[in-house]
């Protein structure tokens, strides 16, 4: 009897994934191709990437890529070092200081980023320092709501056999809250960073001179249009290799979830 060939779920939603690729990019490679207005707004990847190779080789694109990394992470650096340890407080056993500053900060979470560009402009001038604020700003709640809510979410039952069984405020908080609360932590990481590049972007446009949302303004005022999708080709790419290390790290750091009894 002939065998028939056996083909894996797995196997197939992979080559689905890869497929699906291809023909995105088959299609966007096409369509400018054609003619028409598709042609004048829109470049097609091989264009893109003689472009992107272009930017590297005389130094532009580096140098654009590094500013705004240092833009990017020193907004979310320092919104995580605010925000985790007052979450942590906030998800504490200060439940008097919770309910006075929660609405406030609730209040402070839901203003639209947008409308304080012209206050940090006025605050912090166009310097580096007003665009990391812009970033500070837009990270720093996703972070803390996140901490607090992962905070809030450890089983108090841990809490109470650590200290029925001696264990001291220090070993307590690095033994058992702080591993119990970094799931919570790490989704609001996560968030966190990919605001911080949504708001890098609009930040390089106001007042900066370099930097890949500077690229991309300058290239849409130029009407240099491979130019553009190559800078946001770069943003869209260092987005996902920064949301990746984050996945990666909490995988390693919280390996020991997936063999729970309750995972």
């Amino acid at each position: 009897m002939p065998t028939r060939a056996f083909v894996s779920p797995w196997s197939l939603s992979r080559w689905l994934d890869r497929s699906s690729l291809l023909l995105f990019f088959a299609a966007w490679e096409l369509a400018p191709r054609a003619g028409g207005l598709l042609e004048t707004f829109i470049a097609p990847p091989s264009v893109v990437l003689m472009t992107l190779w272009e930017l590297l080789l005389s130094g532009e694109l580096c140098d654009h890529v590094t500013i705004s990394l240092g833009r990017a992470i020193a907004g979310f650096t320092g919104a995580a070092l605010i925000a985790l340890p007052l979450g942590f407080l906030l998800g504490g056993n200060f439940r008097t200081f919770e309910r006075i500053v929660t609405p406030v900060l609730r209040f402070l979470g839901q203003v639209n980023p947008f409308s304080l560009f012209p206050l940090f402009i006025i605050l912090f001038g166009i310097s580096e320092l007003s665009k990391e604020a812009m970033i500070f700003w837009v990270c720093i709640w996703p972070i803390l709501f996140n901490t607090i809510t992962g905070v809030k979410g450890i089983d108090p039952l841990l809490v109470k056999s650590a200290r029925s069984m001696g264990t001291g405020v220090v070993p307590l908080f690095f033994k058992v809250i702080l591993p119990a609360a970094s799931p919570g932590i790490f989704t609001g990481l996560k968030m966190g960073a990919g605001t911080a590049f949504f708001m890098l972007i609009a930040a390089e446009m106001i007042g900066a001179s370099c930097g890949l949302g500077w690229l991309v303004w300058n290239a849409q005022i130029n009407f240099q249009i491979p130019k553009l999708f190559a800078a946001t080709v770069v943003i869209s790419v260092l987005g996902m290799i920064l949301n990746m290390l984050l996945v990666t790290l909490e995988r390693r750091l919280l390996g020991w979830l997936d063999s729970s009894p309750n995972h």
